[in-house]
């Protein structure tokens, strides 16, 4: 299989590939990804970088412009629209400091402290469909932004990092309690001043609820970092009435949007144009091995970036009707199914529970593959089935591995139990040692190990552009 050389965007994140046999040797999530690949807008190549022709005191609509005068972005004019409010608010924070110091209860009383709150300039919150150019425009606005206490943030991460601080807190003040009643301390309303004295300008990537523990902390959260002066500047698939569509409790959602709309202009950035033509991390990496010690964390991207491509975007457990069995699966949203090799293959598992798997996912994120071999002949026969089902279905997989596919099963060393085993069925079937029946694969292994070359051929063009495409070409044809 030829190298193919392919620089490309999944949301916020900029992948730089190398493919060679439908691996990629490269990953990058890193926030000047953008910058140092050298990536426009429409994944075209350029002699020259935005390092090297912007400056750090051109204003966003400067740089904007150079960027079409270089032939690295496209004129779009409706784009430019959107550019222009950002340049607007750039100038207005430009001029703005959020009020500093405790609100207490003589601020509160005298209005100190609340004029700045007040003049506070509107964010703004960039929605529409993958592609169109949201997160390259917020980018460019951060980067030039002369702001100190700045933020660029993963709104997923953001909200990790809010429950870990909360955690800490509630761990760090013990509960007081007085004669009347027990009195419950509110952590938020701390943690949103901690966080506005780190950042005033909050600039959020994909901004997108899926989780009740985030939904209803979302108002008070935001509430309380608006009054301490918060500027946010978001993007979004989806305009702000339809965040956590769908989603358990959602009527203790709903205030969250008003407060999110009296402080961000809503602005659509829906143009008819993809400037990304293929934003699925296919192009990118989409397996990982385990033992580099940040698999995980670039599984959760991909399961994050997938999400915000699809309607459904609620992460909740789901039961399947196998033939009158009920199949439990814990994490699936819409037809995206993430789990681990111990529940796919070391459970009773067979081809009809991979088959209903097929036809209610389109993508099947599968982690913590391990090493097999003789000795775990059972799962790695349940494993290669998996593959053939998803491959025959077209079923997108997402992995991590312990190893490579071509090293994932071998005959290895036979274990005294995996002997005796063997042993015990032998005398079963009133079969000798060393006799031909006693050859057969279901003692040597060796079907398994001709079955897995044929798996790992699978694998590997499963990881392809190609590969990812058919599932769209097959769903689209009605097939």
């Amino acid at each position: 299989m030829k190298t193919i050389k392919s620089v490309f965007f999944v949301q916020r994140r900029a992948f730089s590939a190398t493919n060679v046999n439908g691996f990629v040797k490269q990953y990058s999530t890193d926030a000047s990804a953008f910058a140092q690949e050298n990536v426009s807008q429409n994944s075209t190549s350029s002699t020259s970088s935005p390092i090297t022709t912007e400056m750090e005191s051109d204003s966003p609509i400067t740089a904007y412009k150079k960027r079409i005068a270089l032939g690295q972005l496209q004129q779009d004019d409706y784009q430019m629209t959107v550019v222009e409010r950002l340049q607007s608010l750039y100038n207005k924070i430009d001029s703005y400091e959020p009020p500093s110091g405790t609100v207490n209860w003589i601020s509160k009383t005298f209005g100190f402290g609340a004029k700045n709150v007040e003049n506070k300039p509107k964010g703004l919150y960039l929605h529409g469909h993958v592609g169109t150019g949201k997160t390259m425009l917020m980018d460019m606005f951060y980067q030039h932004c002369k702001v100190r206490r700045k933020q660029r943030v993963h709104f997923h991460k953001f909200m990790l990092d809010v429950h870990k601080r909360v955690h800490i807190l509630k761990q760090s003040v013990p509960r007081q309690y007085n004669v009347r009643k027990t009195q419950s301390f509110d952590p938020i309303p701390p943690v949103a001043k901690e966080i506005s004295n780190e950042a005033w300008l909050l600039c959020f990537d994909e901004f997108q609820v899926t989780d009740i523990a985030d939904a209803v902390i979302l108002k008070k959260l935001f509430t309380e970092l608006f009054n301490c002066g918060v500027v946010v500047v978001a993007t979004s698939n989806r305009p702000p009435d339809d965040l956590y569509k769908n989603g358990l409790q959602r009527g203790n959602f709903v205030p969250f949007i008003g407060e999110l709309k009296k402080n961000c202009d809503v602005v659509s950035l829906n143009t008819g144009v993809d400037y990304r033509m293929n934003t699925l991390p296919a192009e990118g990496k989409i397996y990982f091995l385990t033992g580099d010690g940040k698999a995980e964390e670039k599984i959760d991207e991909i399961f994050q970036a997938l999400i915000a491509e699809q309607e459904e975007q609620v992460i909740g457990s789901r039961v399947l009707d196998v033939l009158g069995r009920k199949v439990l699966l814990p994490e699936t949203c819409g037809a995206i199914l993430k789990t681990d090799f111990d529940f796919m293959c070391k459970q009773a598992r067979g081809a009809i529970d991979y088959l209903e798997i097929s036809k209610e996912f389109h993508t099947v994120i599968l982690e913590n593959i391990p090493k097999m071999t003789l000795f775990n002949k059972t799962e790695a026969r349940r494993f290669i089935t998996l593959v053939d089902t998803f491959y025959d279905n077209k079923v997108r997989l997402v992995c991590s591995a312990a190893a490579k596919p071509k090293d994932l099963f071998g005959a290895g060393d036979i274990s005294q139990k995996n002997y005796d085993d063997n042993r015990n069925l032998m005398d079963d079937l009133g079969i000798q040692e060393k006799s031909d029946l006693a050859q057969s694969s279901i003692f040597t292994g060796e079907e398994e190990l001709f079955a897995f070359e044929r798996t790992v051929s699978r694998l590997t063009e499963m990881q392809t552009e190609e590969y990812w495409n058919l599932r769209s070409s097959v769903e689209n044809s009605g097939s």
